[in-house]
């Protein structure tokens, strides 16, 4: 029974480096994602399109991911495409920066981004009214495509170790990542 023990002692310090690898460290309770990881994740989910009224069409891509530890907020910043038949130029490009909070998802074990606000929006080549309407419109479908937005998805395996299965408590934003702890 000893030697059983052992042997299993054994191999959960086997996978450890593994573990540590993927960002979690058990045995202080946390889980740090570092910002070119995080960047990664968001580089994947991109591009983002969605249809508004049936008249426009509106599509994030190429997204930089920032992060900012005193307000405890990330901060994405895509280029915009705004595409409508009613456009004289038939596209519309900017740039659109927005800010959120993150939350925990605990039926879905899930970081996902929270109450996402639009900081700027700037359209290239349309000037007056058009262009505030423009982005009014970019704004809301931004704020739609981002709410509630995944950020990083976990499996039931990498939230237990040994015998237990850890949730999330408070999510710190840092300067170069992000960190979770485990309870």
């Amino acid at each position: 029974m000893a030697g059983l023990s052992r042997r299993r002692w054994l191999a959960t310090l086997a996978a450890l480096p593994a573990a540590a690898h993927a960002g979690f460290n058990f045995f202080t309770g946390e889980y740090t994602a570092s910002h070119t990881e995080l960047q990664a994740l968001v580089d994947r989910q991109f591009p983002l399109e969605q249809r508004y009224a049936e008249v426009f069409s509106v599509r994030l891509h190429d997204p930089r991911l920032g992060l900012n530890a005193r307000a405890q907020r990330t901060a994405i910043t895509a280029a915009l495409a705004i595409g409508s038949p009613w456009l004289g130029t038939g596209l519309v490009e900017g740039t659109v920066a927005m800010s959120s909070a993150l939350r925990w998802d605990a039926a879905t074990r899930t970081l996902r981004l929270d109450r996402p606000s639009v900081e700027s929006l700037e359209l290239q080549g349309l000037p007056g009214s058009d262009a505030d309407r423009l982005r009014r419109i970019g704004a809301v479908v931004a704020q739609e495509l981002l709410h509630d937005h995944v950020l990083r998805s976990f499996t039931k395996e990498e939230m237990t170790f040994g015998l237990k299965t850890y949730e999330v408590g408070a999510i710190t934003v840092l300067a170069d990542g992000i960190k979770v702890a485990l309870l």
